[in-house]
């Protein structure tokens, strides 16, 4: 499975957990019970279709090798596998945050999705 896993989230919302060193998820990860996130595959689809118009927003990115048992690939969108957290999201494995602006199309622009640290 991918080592480094993404989540798409208001920045207002980000900054909360900055503030709480923890992120516990937005309101459908708290109703659904676990942090919904996706592989660098699944984000731009993901964007597209939950986050359509959406600007202040973040990417996240997030080292999956320190879960263990609490993140689990479940199948999702098309029967893809997708990364599911059952456990709030401490702020020691972020990688890196970056900004998710709108480009003139209306479609969100991602960064580079890298693995290391900036």
């Amino acid at each position: 499975m991918d080592k480094t896993i993404y989540k798409i989230v208001p920045r207002e919302l980000w900054q909360e957990a900055r503030k709480a060193d923890l992120f516990k998820g937005a309101p459908i990860d708290l109703k659904d019970g676990y942090i919904h996130f996706s592989t660098a595959a699944q984000a731009i689809e993901t964007a597209r279709l939950h986050f359509a118009g959406e600007a202040d927003l973040l990417l996240v990115a997030v080292d999956a090798t320190v879960f263990g048992e609490t993140l689990k690939w479940e199948p999702s969108r098309g029967g893809d596998l997708f990364p599911h957290l059952y456990a709030d999201l401490p702020l020691d494995a972020v990688l890196w945050e970056k900004p998710l602006p709108l480009g003139p199309d209306g479609l969100h622009v991602f960064p580079p999705m890298t693995q290391e640290k900036p």
